[in-house]
């Protein structure tokens, strides 16, 4: 019997601060909910995080206009200080993030499972 793995999405990112910042905004519930959003129509009005092993997250992602909404959360696998955080998401997908210290910089590589109900380019 054939199983087929899911498809992998990583992207990354260099951002212009020290892993210890960008840990903390990554990680707060006060600044997830200022700059996690998939587009300028979206916002996080509401986000949870008890940020450890075992730990659940929530993030409540809403369309501006009201039109639409969803929770977005899992529960924590790895954690790992300025380092890694991994993660299962409600629906059982994966997902595994580094935070790489630069020194004044930081390279952020996220790998998730891509749904199948949507474009790899949408996600």
């Amino acid at each position: 019997m054939e199983t087929s793995q899911p498809t992998k999405v990583t992207v990354q990112a260099v951002i212009q601060a020290p892993v210890e910042k960008v840990w903390r905004y990554w990680t707060e519930p006060d600044h997830i909910t200022k700059w996690n959003q998939a587009s300028e129509d979206w916002h996080a009005p509401r986000a949870e995080n008890d940020l450890r092993v075992g730990g659940k997250f929530l993030t409540r992602m809403e369309a501006k206009d009201g039109s639409m909404g969803f929770d977005f959360g899992g529960v924590y696998d790895v954690v790992n200080r300025h380092e890694a955080i991994g993660y299962t998401m409600e629906d059982g997908r994966r997902v595994d993030i580094a935070f790489v210290d630069q020194g004044n910089e930081t390279k952020v590589i996220e790998t998730f499972d891509a749904e199948s109900s949507n474009p790899i380019e949408f996600q």
